[in-house]
């Protein structure tokens, strides 16, 4: 067991958690026990997410996606009491990190796509805030290139998913911009660094024809798919750190 206080902040401090600018609140959204034995880690805090966590006989829930945003309305309307009683029922915590978790060097979810495309990370880009949170990732192979068909194997195998593939590039991929998630808005900015691929979550509407005519594949593995790296790896942090059992439950998101 480890206190649940000792284990936030030492993610909290880990991510920078409290000085990333952001779209809702990092860190323990819900408090519930105080001495943490099971964690278990899901990309998006919902309903499911803390059923399963409860079974399993979790004290804490690690998400990406937390329950708190900006833009949700100020008041608990059904779906938010619905989720709140599953964690009361269970006295489960909820930790959410979400930007932070995506730009992070070495537990983040675009470092951690890199590393499992065999890609060497580069520059960072997409800023946000005044902080990065994207990175181009520079091919290994003969040339210093790979053929794109190989990205698009190398995405499948690490998503999952078969990527959907909006073709504009070379045949050769040297450079490519990784942005998990909903990443799209900043294609112009990663393809005016010179990628020949964009690597992102989930496409938008302009995606197919700013390919063509920006002369970059764009890649889209899934929202969900594209984001389950960060949060597992922070989970097995904890198992490591301070002794915890760590589980990863996947509810999978076909977006």
């Amino acid at each position: 067991m480890a206190g649940r206080d000792e284990l936030i902040a030492f993610l909290d401090e880990l991510l920078d958690a409290r000085e990333w600018p952001d779209f809702g609140p990092n860190g323990l959204q819900v408090p519930g026990v105080g001495e943490v034995g099971v964690v278990v880690s899901g990309v998006s805090a919902h309903r499911e997410l803390f059923d399963r966590a409860a079974a399993a006989g979790a004290d804490l829930v690690l998400c990406h996606h937390g329950i708190l945003w900006d833009k949700q309305p100020r008041v608990l309307d059904l779906q938010q009491k619905g989720r709140l009683e599953a964690l009361f029922a269970a006295d489960l915590s909820l930790a959410a990190y979400h930007l932070p978790l995506d730009a992070h060097p070495e537990v983040g979810n675009n470092a951690l796509i890199c590393e499992a495309l065999g890609l060497e990370r580069a520059e960072p880009f997409a800023e946000h805030g005044g902080r990065t949170i994207g990175w181009v990732g520079r091919c290994v192979g003969d040339g210093g290139g790979i053929p794109l068909r190989e990205l698009v194997e190398r995405c499948g195998a690490a998503f999952g998913r078969a990527p959907l593939v909006l073709e504009g590039g070379p045949e050769t991929v040297r450079r490519v911009g990784v942005l998990s998630g909903g990443g799209a808005s900043y294609f112009a900015e990663a393809a005016a660094l010179g990628v020949d691929a964009f690597i992102t979550g989930e496409p938008s509407e302009p995606a197919m024809a700013e390919a063509r005519e920006r002369g970059v594949t764009f890649l889209a593995g899934g929202h969900w798919a594209t984001e389950t790296f960060g949060v597992r790896r922070l989970g097995e942090l904890l198992a490591e750190r301070f002794g915890v059992e760590h589980r990863f439950e996947a509810v999978p998101n076909p977006v």
